[in-house]
């Protein structure tokens, strides 16, 4: 069932780019950041590869965890799911 779903950003991701919390339609993480980059297209580098798969150093959580499906984004989302785009923390000691 294909329904809205909020995309939010971080103020990491918004540093960089213009990328407001907005609703979308879409019943998988796929469809729901298609909806987004087609009103917000300059987001699109900045989340996924030339490929389309989500950068290395980006997370993206679908109702408070992590996808399992960076490469094709086919997680399902319901109506009223939230998608949280992050900057990925990564490195050590």
């Amino acid at each position: 069932m294909i329904g809205m779903v909020t995309v939010h950003f971080t103020a990491n991701l918004r540093r960089h780019v213009d990328c407001p919390e907005m609703q979308v339609e879409g019943d998988t993480v796929h469809h729901a950041l298609d909806a987004y980059f087609a009103v917000h297209p300059a987001v699109r580098s900045y989340v996924l590869d030339e490929q389309g798969a989500v950068r290395r150093h980006v997370a993206v959580f679908a109702d408070g965890s992590q996808i399992s499906d960076p490469t094709t984004l086919s997680d399902p989302v319901a109506p009223g799911s939230e998608v949280y785009v992050m900057q990925a923390l990564s490195g050590g000691i």
